[in-house]
């Protein structure tokens, strides 16, 4: 990993601003109300950008079917609720923390300019205070409901994606989103926990699987906003580094990005359903990244970014189909 100086932006301490994780380019509620005289309805709303609700939905797009693969069925309805619930709260008090604490970049990109801590919808105080309570509940809801292990892997991502992402990572190294992503990696491991209250080499490998998603998915979508990240003086790969070495190490995480899937299948036992899936999707991912080798360019890097979510969603999708069809629902 390369550590550089620190890029000299505003302090965290500064009034306004704040970065946005690895995901997706707007979330919902990203634009509120003016700063001041807002109806209840504009601060609900405000609250849920808060918590970044596109990227949560990503994130429990893995944490179902991990349920269902590590139970080789469906789990019980409550737990799937309660680890769902549990999950949701985890994940968007750590995105809150990370509007608070990089709420002066966010002032200075235009692809978050319009998030509640820059337009003044709440102070970073109530900002806080809501993501504390948001990360005290998942816990409790966690160990409530499913079991400690599950409850301490939520919060260990949060205290990691904060302390080594927010606080480090983000504003120091081009290689902030590699390490920094594991964190949006570790659903796979509370679902998994949630059924069997215990890890093992599946939910290892599935672990691998999105943490090697993260970087094309996220450096993709940084290629089109490589302005705003120079802007913010935040070091993406994209904003420092010619664009056609940004798409060749895409390149290089999504050829072993598919090789881990396919390694999942011997060690999770998934038969040729999965496997057939997870070739076909690898090789479309694999080809989209060969374009955008021959041709650096944001509207190409926006097709890799867009097939990313799809691609995800259909591996995880291919698990649960692999596993109802040979062990039935229940």
């Amino acid at each position: 990993m390369s550590v550089g100086s620190r890029p000299l932006v505003p302090s965290r301490l500064a009034p306004h601003g704040t970065a946005r994780p690895p995901l997706v380019p707007h979330d919902a509620g990203d634009v509120v109300g003016p700063p001041h005289g807002h109806a209840p309805a504009s601060t609900v709303a405000a609250y849920i950008a808060l918590t970044k609700p596109r990227i949560i939905e990503l994130l429990l797009i893995t944490t179902v079917p991990t349920m269902i693969l590590a139970r080789q069925g469906w789990p019980s309805t409550a737990l799937v609720v309660v680890t769902v619930i549990g999950g949701t709260l985890a994940a968007g008090g750590a995105n809150a923390i990370n509007m608070v604490v990089d709420r002066d970049i966010d002032r200075l990109m235009q692809r978050t300019q319009g998030r509640p801590l820059v337009t003044g919808a709440m102070t970073p105080t109530s900002a806080l205070a809501f993501a504390l309570a948001l990360e005290a509940a998942a816990f409790a809801v966690l160990w409530w409901g499913a079991n400690l292990l599950s409850a301490v892997l939520a919060l260990a991502a949060t205290a990691f994606y904060v302390g080594v992402y927010t606080l480090w990572l983000k504003r120091t190294s081009r290689q902030n989103i590699v390490i920094g992503g594991a964190a949006g990696a570790v659903p796979v491991l509370v679902g998994w926990a949630a059924v069997r209250d215990s890890l093992g080499w599946e939910p290892i490998v599935l672990f691998a699987v999105m943490f090697l998603w993260t970087p094309p998915h996220f450096w993709a979508l940084a290629i089109k906003y490589r302005d705003d990240y120079r802007a913010a003086g935040v070091p993406m790969l994209p904003s420092v580094v010619p664009l056609r070495e940004a798409a060749q190490q895409m390149m290089a995480y999504t050829v072993l990005l598919v090789a881990s899937t396919l390694v999942l299948a011997p060690v999770a036992s998934l038969s040729w359903i999965y496997t057939v899936a997870a070739a076909l999707l690898g090789a479309v991912f694999v080809s989209l990244n060969v374009v955008l080798v021959r041709r650096p360019t944001p509207a190409m890097s926006m097709r890799v970014f867009t097939y990313s979510i799809t691609y995800v969603t259909l591996l995880f999708g291919a698990i649960v189909v692999d596993v109802f069809v040979r062990h039935g629902v229940s």
